[in-house]
């Protein structure tokens, strides 16, 4: 259906001068804003979120400080651990089927204990390809998968950064105590 001629609105732009054709105010408008930040971020001011990283890190910073909100905060991953320490993961599948990165492999088996049918025979995170975006911890219905504090891992090779169930245990075990965000 072809537009009617009463419903076409012709808008012209009004004439630049010569002063907006050369974009001259623009540019010092720009250049203001600029001189207003650098100068309210220096000292540590309200709008700065610049840390001295080795000295200074980040759990430190509270969200009155200039830190970043706790429920933005997303580190590693750990898988718990029951009250008779044995891994909480029931095998569901719940994790590598919402993970968007598709960095979670597990291999269910059947589980020793009577409490569960299921328990991860192998459980794998890539950590190089996760996003962080802590959907596989929304999904856990038991809560077994869950990014913990820790942000600085480093490993020499891809294999080093591929968190099998033991090293997820660990995480576990290292992190325990701090408090969770």
């Amino acid at each position: 259906m072809p537009i009617a001629d009463i419903d076409i609105i012709e808008i012209t732009p009004r004439e630049m001068n010569r002063t907006e054709s050369m974009y001259l105010p623009e540019v010092v408008k720009g250049f203001g804003v600029t001189l207003r930040h650098m100068f309210t971020s220096w000292g540590q001011g309200k709008t700065s979120r610049t840390i001295q990283y080795p000295e200074q890190r980040r759990e430190h910073y509270s969200p009155e400080e200039g830190g970043l909100e706790p429920s933005n905060f997303r580190g590693v991953h750990r898988l718990n651990k029951d009250e008779a320490g044995r891994v909480k993961c029931v095998a569901c599948m719940m994790c590598p089927t919402i993970c968007p990165a598709n960095c979670i492999h597990i291999e269910a088996a059947e589980s020793p204990w009577d409490d569960r049918e299921k328990y991860p025979k192998k459980f794998e995170i890539d950590e190089l390809r996760c996003i962080f975006c802590g959907m596989c911890e929304e999904a856990c219905p038991v809560d077994a998968i869950e990014l913990t504090t820790e942000y600085d891992i480093v490993g020499r090779s891809r294999q080093e950064m591929v968190y099998d169930k033991a090293k997820l245990l660990h995480v576990y075990d290292v992190t325990i105590g701090k408090k969770a965000m």
